[in-house]
C-alpha cells in the first residue's frame, strides 16, 4: 500500500513539474519571448550597419545588445554596443528601428552609426579627451566657475560623434529653479576641427 502511494505521489509531482515548466504564461515569460530578436531580422539589421561601416569594422567593434533590443510590435528597436579598445572613450550605443522583416525605418531616429564608407576619417577617432581640452584652450574656452563638462556624444546635427565641452560662467539656484550660462565648443574627433563655438544659457 505504501509503495503504491509513493509511486502515485512521484507521478503527480513529475506531472506538476512538467505543467509548471511547459505551460508558463506569466508576464515575465511573455516578456522574454517578446524580447527575442528573430535571426532573419538580426541579419538584416546587421547589414544596415555594415552598409555604413563596412564588414571588417562591424565585426571588430560592433555587437548586438540583446538585453536592450526590444520587440515593440510590429517593429523592433535594435541596440548595439560600439566599443573601440584602441580608443576607449569610444564606448557608445547604436540605436535604430526596423520593421518585422528587419528593414531599417530611417524615418525614425538612427543614432550612433559612423559612416566609414562615405568618409573613412569618420571612423578614425584621433582626438582623445586630452587633445580636445587642448584645442578648447587654444580657441579660448573660458575656465569658468566650475570644471568643464566634457562629453563624447553622437550629435544628430552633424550626423557624427563629437567632443562637446561646456564652460559655466554664471549659475544660480533657488525657488525659481536652476539658471546658468556660459560658452561651449564642439570639436570633430576625427580631424580636430572646431565645428562651433558659441554661448549657451539655461533660464
Amino acid at each position: 500500500m505504501l509503495k503504491i502511494f509513493s509511486v502515485d505521489l512521484i507521478i503527480i509531482l513529475l506531472f506538476s513539474t512538467f505543467i509548471f515548466y511547459s505551460g508558463c504564461s506569466c508576464k515575465p515569460c511573455q516578456e522574454q519571448e517578446e524580447s527575442q530578436i528573430q535571426l532573419s531580422v538580426l541579419k538584416k539589421a546587421d547589414q544596415f550597419i555594415i552598409s555604413k561601416t563596412g564588414d571588417e569594422f562591424f565585426k571588430k567593434y560592433i555587437t548586438i545588445d540583446f538585453l536592450q533590443s526590444k520587440h515593440i510590435a510590429p517593429n523592433y528597436l535594435m541596440v548595439y554596443k560600439f566599443y573601440i579598445p584602441e580608443y576607449p572613450f569610444v564606448d557608445e550605443l547604436i540605436r535604430f528601428t526596423v520593421d518585422s522583416t528587419g528593414k531599417a525605418l530611417t524615418q525614425y531616429e538612427v543614432v550612433g552609426i559612423p559612416d566609414c564608407n562615405t568618409n573613412s576619417m569618420d571612423c578614425d577617432f584621433v582626438v582623445d579627451e586630452k587633445k580636445a581640452k587642448q584645442i578648447a584652450n587654444e580657441y579660448g574656452l573660458p575656465k569658468g566657475i566650475n570644471e568643464w563638462k566634457i562629453d563624447f556624444i553622437w550629435e544628430a546635427n552633424y550626423n557624427k560623434y563629437v567632443w562637446h565641452l561646456y564652460s559655466t560662467l554664471k549659475e544660480s539656484k533657488g525657488d525659481f529653479g536652476y539658471r546658468a550660462e556660459g560658452e561651449q565648443i564642439v570639436i570633430d574627433p576625427n580631424n580636430a576641427s572646431v565645428l562651433i563655438k558659441d554661448s549657451w544659457k539655461i533660464n
